[in-house]
């Protein structure tokens, strides 16, 4: 016995001894495994880091480019918008919504209210095939013992189907034998619905029927047939600031007017008595500087109050004035946006009805309201020309209530001193009438007119040469008169004498404002014209000449 313990001792104590060096072994192994795992965290955290700030600079380019992508030109805005805008009108024209649309359908809720108990038929039907088929004890007592009444049962549902379908099912479930004649019964029940269904699918299908798209014209362009379709609705467009959905409201509302107004009619009518008299308040004359046409009107001679005396003459001037707005604008060309599709209004205030009569300036608005409404971006530009005193200060007071932005930032207004500077500024002499500071008359159409300034008290002078036997003529206008005003023929060779053409003469305002003259040269030389300027102020000169060959020498 004392040797076993010795020898457990012995055990234990070489155990004890060979379980420490282990320990000691076994510290430092774990430490090793531990410490990669340890680092592998931060490693794999310093990757992040530098994905992280590899990929930071790229996200500040990505965000550079997607600003430059998010502001589009305004080309591309202007695109973008015609052809949200064509794709509206397209639809409006498939539904036929510019013409003034039929009262709706009532019978359209019938289908809804037949499909109901084919419905509730339906559920009672998934109701029944939930119940056990097998009968019950006492089910199959009571049809052992009233066979008539199971037999009967189907007859009774069939009766009973017509007045109420739930009934039908209970009693049919309780049928011993027939689980069939069941089923039978509710297909017979169902059967019973559905034909109303079938009817109600056929009045769906007759109001879907395909309906032609409506063709509207306007301003005798037909909608979205050409490129001439596509300059009218950018001006419906720029007219509501590119908004797509009021320019569509615009559009159509356009075209009711014209329909209720018969515009097309009244183009094709013959003027009344009274065009001549209106012929003179408002006339489309020349072109200006870039190439759009110049429509001139006339506020003074409203105050005529034969023509005006009452408002169904009023009535007729408009009438006729938008004819003749119907006129010039089908006269344009729209063939593309380069295209000079609009006008230059010139509005003389001269003489211009004061601010007292106002049931003659509602009129005045109410017919312009018209032409801003359904002649929308046609004024190119707007100048005002001889605008008295008490306008300008109204206008500054009342004009941005009155007009929007957008028709204020085309308008130019200018007083009696400054009017044909205006006019000039925008349009060239030659195009203008003589009634407003320019020389349009009947010489030739292509003849250019040269500007020039006589300054105060001096002597201004032109020459106009002639190298051979010819016609010379020309025509000269100064701005506000009050200068002397002669011409004469120099020869060019020696010997030759100096032919007087027209004595100096002085040239007030109520004189002819523009001076035609003409000399027939046998010789070559120049006719020399002398404006003398003895006022303190400097004056506009206008003139132009031709020449043509003499067939009598």
């Amino acid at each position: 016995m004392a040797q076993e313990e010795a020898q457990k001792k012995s055990a234990d104590v070489v155990l004890v001894s060979t379980e420490k060096p282990m320990t000691d072994k076994e510290v430092p192994v774990p430490e090793k495994e531990v410490t990669p795992e340890e680092k592998a965290v931060p490693e794999k955290d310093e990757k992040v880091t530098a994905e992280a700030e590899k990929s930071a600079p790229v996200k500040e380019e990505e965000t550079v480019v997607a600003e430059k992508v998010i502001v589009p030109s305004p080309e591309e805005l202007e695109k973008k918008a015609l052809e949200e805008f064509k794709e509206l009108v397209r639809e409006a024209l498939n539904k036929r919504e510019f013409t003034t649309p039929a009262p709706p359908v009532k019978e359209e809720k019938k289908p809804e209210e037949e499909k109901k108990p084919a419905e509730e038929s339906k559920e009672e039907e998934k109701k029944e095939e939930e119940k056990p088929a097998v009968p019950t004890q006492e089910e199959a007592v009571k049809s052992e013992e009233k066979p008539s009444e199971a037999a009967a049962a189907p007859a009774e549902t069939k009766s009973e189907e017509k007045a109420a379908v739930p009934v039908t099912t209970e009693k049919a479930s309780g049928a011993e034998e027939d689980g069939t004649k069941t089923v039978e019964a509710i297909e017979e029940s169902i059967v019973s619905v559905t034909p109303p269904e079938s009817a109600a699918e056929t009045t769906v299908i007759t109001e879907a029927e395909p309906v032609e798209p409506e063709e509207v014209s306007i301003y005798g362009v037909p909608l979205l047939q050409d490129e001439r379709s596509n300059v009218i609705l950018l001006k419906f467009l720029r007219a509501r600031d590119f908004k797509v959905k009021e320019a569509l409201t615009m559009l159509k509302n356009t075209v009711q007017w014209r329909k209720e107004n018969k515009i097309d009619e009244l183009v094709e009518t013959e003027a009344g008595e009274e065009a001549s008299e209106f012929e003179k308040m408002v006339f489309a004359h020349g072109v200006d500087k870039e190439g759009h046409v110049v429509i001139y009107s006339s506020y003074g001679e409203f105050q005529n109050k034969e023509l005006f005396s009452d408002k169904e003459k009023l009535n007729k001037f408009l009438n006729w004035r938008i004819q003749l707005q119907e006129k010039c604008v089908r006269a344009l060309d729209f063939s593309s946006p380069d295209a000079k599709s609009s006008f230059v209004f010139v509005s003389d205030f001269r003489n211009a009805p004061g601010l007292g009569k106002r049931a003659l300036w509602q009129f005045i608005r109410r017919a312009v309201k018209q032409f801003e409404d359904n002649y929308p971006e046609f004024a190119t530009r707007e100048l005002f020309i001889n605008v008295p005193w008490w306008y300008i200060p109204y206008y500054k007071t009342f004009g941005s209530i009155i007009t929007s932005p957008r028709t204020r930032s085309k308008m130019v207004l200018a007083g009696p001193s400054k009017s044909a500077d205006t006019i000039f500024k925008y349009i060239s002499p030659e195009q203008v009438p003589v009634k407003y500071g320019g020389l349009s008359k009947d010489i030739t159409t292509g003849d250019t007119v040269t500007e020039a300034i006589a300054k105060p008290a001096a002597k201004y002078t032109i020459e106009l040469p002639a190298s051979e036997a010819c016609t010379l003529s020309w025509e000269l206008r100064v701005l506000g008169a009050d200068v002397s005003y002669g011409a004469q023929f120099e020869p060019t060779t020696e010997g030759s004498y100096v032919v007087i053409v027209s004595k100096n003469r002085k040239i007030g305002l109520t004189d002819e404002p523009v001076i035609t003259d003409s000399f027939k040269v046998g010789e070559p030389g120049k006719v020399v014209i002398t404006i003398d300027n003895q006022t303190s102020k400097k004056k506009k000169v206008l003139y132009r000449f031709k020449t043509q060959p003499r067939s009598d020498v």
